[in-house]
């Protein structure tokens, strides 16, 4: 896992893993509480809050995985 990104893209992906984790707990917490109702809720929360943390982990890595893949990213 080389770096493959650049500054801008590490604190991108870094900002929209946090978001992406926020999301996820948000939507745990009213599954808990009964705002949600259904099986998806909590799975949906925890996949989006083990996405969130991979896109954190790797942007604090500086790895962007479609990069390594050979796409090319504008960011």
């Amino acid at each position: 896992m080389q770096c493959n990104i650049d500054r801008q893209g590490r604190q991108l992906r870094i900002a929209l893993g946090v978001v992406t984790s926020l999301l996820g707990a948000g939507l745990l917490a009213a599954w808990a509480i009964g705002a949600l109702a259904g099986e998806w809720a909590p799975w949906t929360g925890i996949a989006a809050m083990l996405s969130g943390a991979f896109m954190i982990f790797a942007g604090v890595i500086g790895w962007c995985a479609t990069r390594a893949m050979g796409f090319k990213t504008p960011i």
